[in-house]
């Protein structure tokens, strides 16, 4: 489940916090996107994106290891510090997004539909 892939994520040493969400995938039917904040501010690296897919490897098992991780400075939060998942849905599948009149900071989830974009045009290069 999508907390449990949450969970052995945010059981890694480097990781602050972090979200899954699905998107469709024409070999799997839906592919595992992993939304992480590293402790300390620190960027993500090629290196540390093997690193947490590795570990939720060992945790859970391979079948578990997200396709995609977005590295993010911070995940989309209402005002009442819940994580908008339905966004995170939104960026993971590119689609438009949705109402964010209760997000606390709006210019996080323009900042990760731009990081999203950026992954998905890696993958298809």
């Amino acid at each position: 489940s999508t907390i449990e892939v949450e969970s052995a994520l945010v059981s890694h040493p480097a990781v602050a916090e972090a979200a899954v969400a699905g998107r469709n995938d024409a070999q799997t039917g839906q592919a595992i996107v992993a939304f992480v904040t590293l402790k300390g501010g620190k960027e993500g690296s090629p290196q540390m994106l093997k690193e947490l897919r590795d570990h939720v490897g060992k945790v859970i098992g391979k079948f578990a290891a997200p396709a995609n991780i977005v590295f993010t400075p911070e995940l989309p939060k209402t005002r009442s510090g819940k994580i908008m998942r339905r966004l995170l849905r939104d960026v993971s599948e590119n689609r438009p997004l949705g109402d964010t009149t209760t997000l606390a900071d709006p210019a996080v989830v323009a900042e990760l539909a731009r990081r999203g974009r950026d992954e998905a045009s890696k993958e298809e290069s």
